[in-house]
C-alpha cells in the first residue's frame, strides 16, 4: 500500500500541508471509512449528497488516522489533527491514486463490460498469478472512488494490477481508464444493463468503449469478436486487437465444449491443439476463460501456467456458484446480478446438464432495463425449453412477466410466481427432491440468495 509523506502527497494532489511538522508526517494506507480505518491511514474525507466525510475527521484520527486531507470551502478544521487543504477531496483522491500508480512499475490490465467483468478479472489475475506478483480490484470496487482506494492498496512490488472499471453513465470508465492508463484492456461483451440511463445497446457500447480512452499507445484491446456493436469500433484503430468468442472469425474460439458437474472442458486451436478446464458452470463462462487466455498470452504466459491458473480459480460469490445443499438438492446461485444475456446464459447452462432428476429455475426481476423491461422479462420466461426445465418459480413485480412468457409453453401448474420470498422458499421445499438442481438468478436488490441459504 502507499507509503509516503504529507510532503509528497501535498503535491501529487495539488493541495498545501500547512507547517513544517505536517509535511514530516508519514502515512500507510488510505481509506474513506472512518469504520475501516487502520493505524498510520491516511483519511481522506468525501462529499456526498446525504454526507460528508469531514463531520468524521476527528473520529477517523482516534481510530488510528495519523491525517486527512481538508476541502478548503468546509468550514472549522480541526487544529490539532495534520492536514493536506486542497479544493477537491475526490479529485485529490483520484490525483493520488493516478499519481502513485505512476511511481510503480507496475502494469495495469483494465476490464468492463455488460456482464462477467467480474469472472473475467477473477480468471486474468489466476491466470497471470502463476508468472507475476498481481493484484486485483477487491469486491465491488470498481467506480471513481473504490478503483483509486484499490490502487491505493498496490504493493510497490506488484507487477500487474488486474482492474474492473464499473459504470451507471457516460464518462465514467474514461475517466477512470485515464487515471489507470492500462496496458491492455478486456471488453467482456455488450448487454442490456444499464438500458435505462443509456438508452440503447449502441448506448451502452460507446461507454464500454471509454475503455481505450486511457489505453497506452500500441497497447492490446481484447473484445468479444461475435459483437458488431465492438468490431465496427475497432476497424481503423491503432491498438493491437485480439478477438475472442464462439465462431471461427474470431482470434480465440472453443472447438470443443463438455459441460460437467464440476466445470467446463474446452479446447482451443493456437499453435497446437489445447484443452483447458475451469471449475465453472456455464458454456458463457468459456469466454471469459477465451479472454483472459489472449491476455496471458499476450504477457508471455506459458501454456502449462494458463491452464494450471485456469483450473485454481477462485470465483468471487454468487456468480454460477455451484452449492451441495441438503438432501441431496444442488443450487447453482448466480444471485449477484442479472440482465437478459446473463438470465438466457444461465437458463441454458441448467438445460444442458444431464445428471439430474429435476431441474427449477428461481428468477427474479432485472433491474434497469428502461422502457423495454416488461418485454425483456416476458421473453426470457417464453425462451425457457419445457422439455429441459421442470418447472418455473419467479420472484418479484418483473418478475411475474417472466412467469407469464413462461405459461405460452409451460402449463400453470409448472409456473410459479411470488411477492412474498418466503411463500416460495415454501413451496421450493415441498418441489425439490434428492438429485434436483435449482437455479437462482436476479438483480442484486432481490437478494436471491436468501433462497439459497433457507434451502440449502
Amino acid at each position: 500500500m502507499i507509503k509516503r509523506t504529507f510532503k509528497d502527497i501535498a503535491v501529487w494532489v495539488n493541495g498545501e500541508a500547512v507547517g513544517t511538522e505536517a509535511n514530516l508526517v508519514e502515512i500507510s494506507g488510505v481509506s474513506t471509512d472512518t469504520r475501516t480505518i487502520q493505524k498510520g491511514n491516511l483519511y481522506i474525507p468525501i462529499v456526498g449528497e446525504n454526507f460528508n466525510g469531514h463531520d468524521f475527521v476527528t473520529g477517523a484520527v482516534e481510530n488510528g488516522a495519523v491525517g486527512a486531507i481538508w476541502q478548503k470551502d468546509q468550514p472549522n478544521p480541526p487544529a490539532d489533527v495534520p492536514l493536506i487543504y486542497v479544493e477537491d477531496t475526490l479529485l485529490a483522491l483520484q490525483d493520488l491514486a493516478k499519481n502513485y500508480l505512476a511511481s510503480l512499475p507496475t502494469k495495469v490490465v483494465a476490464i468492463t463490460g455488460s456482464n462477467g467483468k467480474t469472472t473475467t478479472k477473477d480468471m486474468v489475475t489466476s491466470v497471470l498469478s502463476t508468472t507475476y506478483k498481481v493484484q486485483k480490484t477487491v469486491g465491488n470496487y470498481n467506480n471513481h472512488i473504490g478503483m483509486p482506494l484499490t490502487i491505493l492498496q498496490l504493493e510497490e512490488d506488484t507487477e500487474i494490477a488486474v482492474l474492473e472499471m464499473g459504470m451507471s453513465g457516460r464518462g465514467e470508465i474514461e475517466l477512470l481508464s485515464k487515471l489507470a492508463k492500462p496496458e491492455a484492456a478486456i471488453i467482456t461483451n455488450i448487454g442490456e444493463s444499464h438500458l435505462q440511463d443509456l438508452g440503447s445497446r449502441e448506448g451502452i457500447s460507446e461507454a464500454k468503449f471509454e475503455i481505450t480512452a486511457g489505453l497506452r499507445e500500441n497497447g492490446t484491446l481484447v473484445i468479444h469478436g461475435d459483437e458488431p456493436l465492438l468490431t465496427e469500433k475497432v476497424e481503423h484503430t491503432s491498438f493491437h486487437v485480439m478477438t475472442f468468442g464462439s465462431t471461427e472469425k474470431n482470434d480465440y474460439y472453443p472447438m470443443q465444449i463438455e459441460q460437467k458437474s464440476d466445470g467446463t472442458h474446452f479446447t482451443i486451436e493456437r499453435g497446437g491443439t489445447t484443452e483447458f478446464f475451469i471449475p465453472v458452470l456455464g458454456k458463457h463462462n468459456i469466454n471469459n476463460a477465451l479472454s483472459a487466455i489472449a491476455i496471458a498470452q499476450q504477457l508471455n504466459v506459458s501454456i502449462p501456467d494458463i491452464k494450471k491458473g485456469l483450473e485454481t480459480i477462485k470465483i468471487t460469490g454468487m456468480r454460477t456458484e455451484l452449492i451441495q445443499g441438503k438432501d441431496g438438492v444442488a443450487f447453482i446461485n448466480d444471485a449477484y446480478n442479472a440482465s437478459p444475456t446473463s438470465m438466457r446464459a444461465a437458463i441454458e447452462l441448467l438445460q444442458d446438464l444431464k445428471q439430474y432428476n429435476k431441474k427449477i429455475v428461481v428468477l427474479g426481476d432485472m433491474l434497469e432495463l428502461g422502457d423495454k423491461e416488461v418485454a425483456f422479462h416476458f421473453e426470457v420466461g417464453k425462451g425457457i425449453d419445457t422439455n429441459k426445465i421442470d418447472y418455473v418459480f419467479t420472484f418479484g413485480e418483473l418478475g411475474r412477466n417472466i412467469a407469464e412468457g413462461a405459461k405460452e409453453n409451460f402449463s400453470e401448474n409448472r409456473v410459479f410466481a411470488y411477492d412474498d420470498k418466503q411463500a416460495l422458499i415454501a413451496k421450493l421445499k415441498d418441489t425439490v427432491d434428492d438429485g434436483d438442481i435449482v437455479l437462482v438468478k436476479g438483480s442484486r436488490g432481490m437478494k436471491l440468495e436468501e433462497v439459497v441459504t433457507a434451502l440449502a
